[in-house]
């Protein structure tokens, strides 16, 4: 809103901007017309101005080229007056000659006053070209202005239709029903263009085993089975008579989560709330700032969201087919590897029970080596002893075994 102050009671009047705005062009046209009038009569009477000195000027100085022949003629007839002939020749030379200088000066005068009326001329044409030129811009403005008024005027009355016929329509529910009504308005819209989606699914979600579910979810794949893209739909609305009135945001969150744990790409809010907040009325609204691939459109827009994620997706399928097929591979490679790490787990274990049995068996190697040693050692110490015996054996000779026993060497005697 603007204020306009009166200039003789100094009352203060409050205009909308439309108003004030028509004012303030008035004011300015009015202000344009009068300085144009003002300087083109400025520049007329400068130009009379120019041509009157310039007369004046012209005019004066042919008098006083006038009076200075007359004195010249006057002093040539008092001078030769006996010579008339030659005074008469004289004199008519003279008068030729200012004829002559008259005529050039009125020659002179009138290609003046012909340049000058030129220029007025041109100066008008210039001046009511210009004039023209801005009469045409402000005409071309003030159409422009019309057409943009027009279309503000329509699209008013196109909101103001829509929000009659949901005030209506909501108008006509019980509270019980209008969220159920808003998704059969949702299912009969797709359904009636069903046959653009041939391999599209579009269900309600009836699986609670995360905690909570969305209203629909909505998959399309292509002719080999590949999906192209996948929403999570939530609707909500609400009668104008509720006490407690929702917003959109109260319930991104839940949707956010109900996207995540069903594993869909997109999540869309289909909503009648906050009816006089221009965001959501202008079209679909990309919340992606606050939660990943998640918008709010109007049920209006509710076909039209799920073609424009469909087409953007299928630019991009070829890509999602390959990364499939590359996330294929990787599977059959970490199989592979899964497989071989199996083997070497198996041949492993295989090889440590092996290599613990044969140093068992090197270790009972080794004790019945240290058995058979200790048996050689006592038969070496038996054979050493059975020597030891034989040397004694072969040294035992008569003598020795009388040596002491000096009667049994006589009986070895006698």
């Amino acid at each position: 809103m603007n204020q306009i102050k009166c200039p003789n009671c100094g009352e203060v009047f409050t205009i909308d901007e439309s108003s004030y705005d028509s004012i303030v062009k008035q004011i300015r046209d009015h202000q344009f017309n009068e300085e144009l009038r003002r300087r083109e009569k400025d520049y007329e009477e400068k130009l009379r101005m120019q041509l009157d000195a310039l007369k004046q000027k012209t005019l004066s100085e042919n008098l006083k080229a006038l009076n200075e022949k007359d004195l010249q003629i006057e002093k040539l007839k008092s001078e030769l007056s006996g010579k008339e002939k030659e005074n008469e020749l004289l004199t008519k030379e003279a008068v030729d000659e200012l004829q002559a200088r008259l005529q050039e000066k009125e020659n002179l005068i009138v290609r003046l006053d012909a340049d000058l009326k030129n220029k007025e001329m041109e100066n008008k044409v210039d001046l009511a070209k210009a004039v023209a030129e801005k009469e045409e811009e402000i005409t071309h403005l003030k159409a422009e202005s019309d057409a943009l008024k027009q279309s503000y005027v329509k699209q008013l009355a196109d909101k103001d239709e829509l929000i009659a016929y949901y005030k209506d329509f909501k108008a006509k529910q019980s509270t019980k029903m209008i969220g159920e009504d808003l998704e059969q308005h949702c299912l009969y819209e797709f359904n009636r263009v069903r046959p653009l989606f041939r391999n599209a699914y579009f269900e309600k979600d009836n699986d609670i085993s995360q905690g909570s579910k969305g209203d629909f979810i909505f998959r399309d794949y292509d002719d080999e089975g590949t999906q192209i893209v996948s929403i999570m739909f939530e609707m909500k609305n609400e009668a104008d008579q509720t006490a407690t009135k929702h917003k959109n945001e109260d319930f991104l969150a839940k949707l956010d989560k109900d996207r995540k744990d069903k594993k869909c790409e997109y999540a869309v809010l289909v909503s009648l709330l906050e009816t006089d907040n221009d965001l959501y009325n202008e079209g679909i609204v990309d919340m992606s700032h606050r939660y990943e691939k998640m918008y709010v459109v109007r049920p209006q827009n509710f076909i039209p969201i799920i073609t424009l994620l469909r087409n953007a997706n299928m630019n991009s399928l070829s890509y999602k087919k390959q990364l499939i097929a590359l996330q294929e591979q990787d599977v059959d490679f970490k199989n592979f590897e899964n497989n071989m790490n199996a083997f070497k787990e198996a041949f492993g274990k295989n090889y440590t029970t092996a290599a613990k049995k044969f140093n068992d068996a090197i270790e009972e190697i080794d004790k019945s080596i240290a058995h058979l040693n200790k048996i050689k050692e006592a038969l070496t110490s038996s054979s050493n002893q059975l020597r030891l015996a034989n040397d004694k054996a072969q040294d035992l000779s008569i003598r020795k075994l009388t040596r002491n026993a000096p009667s049994v060497a006589e009986k070895f005697k006698q």
